[in-house]
């Protein structure tokens, strides 16, 4: 039992650790308020924001969209916001083409000049969400990039690329990722105070 309890721990103070290095990271900070600046922009030229991720990144991307079509804390009017999650389009997409381009046809679909893309990847390297960049930049779209490790590709496509700095393991770059969601969400609500 002792055992169990002390790596809980031990993931505790890891997961403090990287906190307070992001606390610290004053390029980083400037990043998330720029990406949330970046997405208020989008929506206020009447585009709206899609996001994207496997996995977790793909559950990360969903709480992204029903935060800002929902509400995160405070009354306002609902943000649009499209998660690209609909097994209907990623089953025919892998099917049809590969499931490398499971986001970017939806973009190439749906997305527009005016719009966002925010693009999930902790290792930089998910080749259908770099599609997705790549395609939301043929289109004129702005693309922010959560990414963690050493960045991958993803960042070469990005507008702004929100790092989070760490070489381990996935989950604790999800852990942070979310976080960053939840501010850039709250500063998006904040608006221009």
């Amino acid at each position: 039992m002792e055992t169990r309890k002390s790596r809980i721990i031990d993931q505790i103070h890891q997961a403090k650790a990287l906190l307070e290095e992001l606390e610290n990271r004053d390029d980083l900070l400037e990043k998330i308020v720029l990406a949330s600046e970046l997405f208020s922009a989008s929506i206020s030229s009447g585009g709206k924001v899609f996001s994207c991720g496997n996995g977790g990144s793909m559950s990360d991307a969903m709480h992204f969209a029903e935060e800002l079509t929902g509400k995160f804390r405070d009354e306002r009017r609902a943000i649009p916001a499209i998660a690209i999650s609909d097994p209907g389009h990623i089953s025919c997409v892998a099917n049809d083409f590969g499931y490398e381009y499971i986001f970017s046809r939806y973009i190439e679909a749906h997305g527009g000049p005016n719009d966002a893309l925010l693009a999930i990847s902790t290792s930089g390297n998910s080749q259908n969400v770099i599609n997705a960049a790549k395609e939301a930049g043929n289109l004129g779209m702005k693309v922010v990039a959560l990414t963690g490790n050493d960045g991958g590709k993803l960042g070469d496509y990005a507008d702004i690329e929100i790092r989070i700095p760490h070489l381990g393991y996935a989950d604790r770059i999800q852990e942070m990722h979310i976080k960053v969601i939840h501010w850039i969400i709250d500063l998006m609500e904040m608006g221009n105070e």
